[in-house]
C-alpha cells in the first residue's frame, strides 16, 4: 500500500515541521474522506432501513410471512440488486476519473450510458420475480414459505426499475463530492415508510400489500429528488442536457459494466448462498429467520463499511484522475484504518448485546434463542466486513473489477461455499457450519485483496487511468446539436 505512507504513519522521530506536515495531511485527507463517506454511510443506512422496516413489519404479520419476505430480500431481489449494482459501479471508475481530470461534461455522459445499459439489464430480470415461487420450489425451499414469496415478489417489479437512477444517481453526485442531497432525501423517504408501514399495515390491517406499497415508496421518492436536482442547474459543470453522445461508444462501458457486474454480484449473492443452504437444513422455518436477522444486524454494520467503500472508491478515482499517486495511496491508507476502528467498536458492542436485539424483528423466543447462538459469529463478521468492502472500493476507483471478480469467484465459491457445506452437513455443525465456512471465503479474499492493493504500482496506476480518460473522452456538443439543455 506504499512503504513511503506507511513509514510516515508508524514511523517514531519525525522532526516537529514533519509531524505538523502530517497531522495536516490527515485533516484535510479525514475531511476529504468523510465529505463522501458521512452522507454515503447515512444513505445506505436510510436505505437499508427501507428493508429492515419492511421486514420488522413483515415479521409482525406472521413467521411465514417473515421468513417468505427474508427469502424474497436476500435470493431475487439481492440477485437483482447485485446485478444492477454491480453494472453500475463502473460509474463510479468513469465519473471518478473523469471528474479528477477535469473532464466534467463526460460525467453526464456517462449516466446517460448506464441508464441505457441498466434498463436493459433490467427487461432481462423480470422473469425472477414473475416465476418466483417455482424457482425457489426448484432451489429446494418450503412450499408454502416460497407461495408467499411469490406473491410478495410481484409487488417488488417496481423496486427493479427504481435501482437503475438510484445508483447511477449517486454515483455520478458522489464522484463531485455532492451527496449530502441523498442523504437527505433517504431521511425524509424512511420517515415516510415508517408511518406509511404503521398506517397501512398496523393500523388499516392490509397486510403484506400495506408493507410492500411503503417501501416501494420509499424506493422512489429518493429517485424523483435526485433527479430534479441534477436536472434543475444541481449540477451545472457535468449535467449539459440529454446528448446523443450517451449512444456512441458503448461497447467499452458495457464491458467494464459487466467486469464490474460480475465483481460485485459474487460478492453481494455470497449471502444468498448462505440462506438457500439454511433452507435445506431441519426446522427451515426458524433458522431462516435468524439468519436473516443475523445477517439484517451484520448488514447495518456493512452500510458503514460500503460508505467507506464509496468513499475509497471517489477519493482513489479522483487522485489517479488527478495524477497523484501519493495521494491515492496516502487515501487508502487513511480509509482503511478508520473504517477497521470503527469496526472495532461495533465488533465490542455486538458482543454485549448479543441475541437481545432480535426482538425488535420477532416476539418468537425460539428464534431469539437461535439468534443468541449465533452472535459470536454475527461480531466476528462484523470486524471481518470493516476491511473487506474498503479494499473494494479501492478495486472500484482503480478500475480492477474483473481482476476482483475472479478473486471472488475462487475465495467465495471454489473456498468459502465448500467448506460452509462440509462444516454445516457432513460435520453437522448446521447454520454454524456454513457460517463458519463462507467467513474463511471471506477472510482469504481481504487478504488476497491487501497483497494486491500493497503490491501495485501505483505510478502505473495513474498512468492506466489517464489513459482511459483520455481515450474515451469526447467533446461536447454544442447548444442545440441533438441535445436538450435540460
Amino acid at each position: 500500500m506504499g512503504s513511503e505512507i506507511t513509514e510516515n504513519l508508524l514511523t517514531n522521530g519525525k522532526g516537529p515541521e514533519e509531524e505538523e506536515k502530517l497531522k495536516d495531511k490527515l485533516w484535510i485527507e479525514a475531511k476529504k474522506l468523510w465529505v463522501v463517506a458521512g452522507p454515503a454511510i447515512f444513505t445506505r443506512f436510510s436505505n437499508f432501513g427501507t428493508q429492515v422496516i419492511g421486514q420488522a413489519f413483515m415479521g409482525h404479520i406472521g413467521s411465514t410471512e417473515l421468513a417468505a419476505y427474508a427469502l424474497v430480500a436476500t435470493v431475487i431481489v439481492r440477485f437483482s440488486n447485485g446485478i444492477l449494482l454491480g453494472m453500475a459501479s463502473a460509474l463510479e471508475t468513469l465519473c471518478g476519473q473523469a471528474y479528477g481530470a477535469n473532464q466534467y461534461h463526460m460525467l453526464g455522459v456517462y449516466l446517460q450510458r448506464s441508464w441505457i445499459v441498466l434498463s436493459i439489464t433490467s427487461l432481462f430480470l423480470l422473469p425472477l420475480f414473475l416465476f418466483t415461487t417455482p424457482i425457489l420450489e426448484a432451489l429446494g425451499q418450503d412450499a408454502v414459505i416460497a407461495e408467499v414469496a411469490g406473491t410478495i415478489s410481484l409487488w417488488l417489479i417496481p423496486a427493479i426499475f427504481s435501482f437503475i437512477p438510484c445508483f447511477t444517481c449517486q454515483m455520478f453526485l458522489q464522484a463531485q463530492s455532492k451527496n449530502k442531497l441523498i442523504a437527505y432525501l433517504a431521511a425524509f423517504a424512511l420517515a415516510l415508510q415508517l408511518f406509511l408501514s404503521w398506517l397501512l399495515a398496523v393500523r388499516y390491517k392490509f397486510g403484506i400489500p400495506g408493507v410492500m406499497v411503503s417501501l416501494i415508496v420509499a424506493y422512489w421518492l429518493p429517485n424523483v429528488g435526485q433527479l430534479a436536482f441534477i436536472m434543475c442547474g444541481g449540477c451545472r459543470e457535468t449535467w449539459k442536457g440529454f446528448s446523443s453522445l450517451a449512444f456512441k461508444d458503448l461497447w467499452p462501458v458495457i464491458k467494464l459494466s459487466l467486469s464490474s457486474g460480475v465483481m460485485l454480484c459474487l460478492e453481494l449473492w455470497y449471502n444468498t448462498v448462505l440462506i438457500l443452504l439454511t433452507g435445506n437444513m431441519s426446522n427451515a422455518e426458524v433458522a431462516i429467520d435468524a439468519l436473516s436477522i443475523c445477517l439484517n444486524i451484520n448488514g447495518w454494520e456493512m452500510m458503514i463499511s460500503l460508505g467507506f467503500l464509496a468513499a475509497a472508491s471517489v477519493r482513489v478515482s479522483n487522485e489517479l484522475g488527478r495524477g497523484s499517486s501519493k495521494a491515492a495511496k496516502f487515501a487508502i491508507v487513511n480509509t482503511v484504518l478508520t473504517s477497521f476502528f470503527i469496526g472495532v467498536v461495533l465488533f465490542v458492542l455486538c458482543l454485549i448485546f448479543r441475541g437481545r436485539i432480535a426482538y425488535i424483528f420477532t416476539e418468537n423466543s425460539e428464534v431469539v434463542t437461535a439468534v443468541e447462538s449465533l452472535s459470536d459469529l454475527l461480531a466476528w463478521s462484523i470486524l471481518l466486513n470493516s476491511v473487506q468492502p474498503v479494499l473494494s472500493g479501492v478495486a472500484v476507483g482503480a478500475g480492477w473489477q474483473s481482476i476482483v471478480a475472479f478473486v471472488n469467484l475462487g475465495c467465495y465459491y471454489l473456498l468459502g461455499v465448500p467448506v460452509g457445506a462440509v462444516l454445516g452437513y457432513v460435520f453437522d455443525f448446521q447454520v454454524k457450519g456454513v457460517w463458519i465456512g463462507m467467513m474463511f471465503g471471506t477472510f482469504v479474499q481481504t487478504v488476497v485483496l491487501l497483497i494486491i492493493t500493497c503490491k501495485t504500482d501505483w505510478d502505473k496506476q495513474v498512468s492506466i487511468a489517464q489513459e482511459r480518460v483520455n481515450k474515451w473522452v469526447v467533446e461536447p456538443e454544442p447548444p442545440g446539436v441533438n441535445q436538450e439543455n435540460v
